[in-house]
């Protein structure tokens, strides 16, 4: 069993918080789990009684729209976590949670979590931190939605893409989303994604190479998207 005090990715959340009794005690109760890529961590509506960890590979939230389509609302990457506001608010998930790629996940239990929050001054206050900062992107996202052109989001969701996962050797972004997800991310159907890319491609901001997308001229996406 992985020790929890040598775990990496925990000091990039709430858990860092944790003293050495409480990161034993966590070791004791979590158990670890392999999530391949494509596969529901968590469903829309379910009660998952615990926070998962991601240890490895990346995924992303959706909200399922009136139109059938799934919306997605966030990236998540090694470090952080997932299910916290449910399991404070004491709801069903709001959202679903699929792997992107192949995942290496932690699960800890709601019976510890609520231990280390009661008990923790600075943990339950890295849990508020998180929580009000993706109240403050889904705001941001909201008013980008309201305000920005479908070709803005889309400079705008490359550009981040880059920042937030890197690029390969070859110069493509790092996390392949498929166009359906990429037209998900900025509110916009399949085939005006694909159109925009495609414009993208042939006045040099981008590269398209097969599936994958290079991004050229950083300095102009940046300027549209703005």
């Amino acid at each position: 069993m992985s020790k929890c005090e040598q775990c990496i990715v925990r000091q990039f959340s709430s858990l860092k918080a944790l003293n050495k009794d409480e990161l034993l005690k966590m070791a004791e109760c979590k158990t670890s789990h392999t999530i391949k890529k494509g596969e529901q961590i968590f469903e829309e509506g379910d009660t998952t009684n615990g926070i998962f960890c991601v240890k490895d590979g990346v995924c992303k939230l959706t909200k399922l729209s009136a139109n059938g389509k799934d919306q997605i609302v966030k990236l998540v990457k090694p470090g952080e976590l997932l299910g916290q506001r449910s399991l404070i608010s004491e709801e069903p998930t709001n959202l679903s949670a699929v792997a992107l790629e192949d995942m290496e996940v932690c699960f800890i239990p709601k019976k510890e979590i609520m231990e280390f929050f009661n008990e923790n001054n600075q943990f339950s206050l890295n849990v508020m931190k998180t929580i009000c900062g993706d109240l403050k992107e889904a705001d941001d996202h909201m008013v980008s939605l309201a305000q920005k052109s479908v070709k803005e989001r889309l400079a705008e969701t490359l550009l981040s893409l880059e920042d937030s996962f890197g690029k390969n050797d070859d110069g493509t972004l790092h996390l392949q989303l498929s166009r359906e997800e990429l037209a998900g991310m900025i509110g916009t159907a399949t085939e005006s994604c694909i159109r925009l890319l495609s414009e993208f491609n042939k006045t040099g901001l981008i590269e398209l190479i097969g599936k994958k997308i290079a991004i050229i001229d950083r300095n102009k996406l940046k300027r549209m998207s703005e």
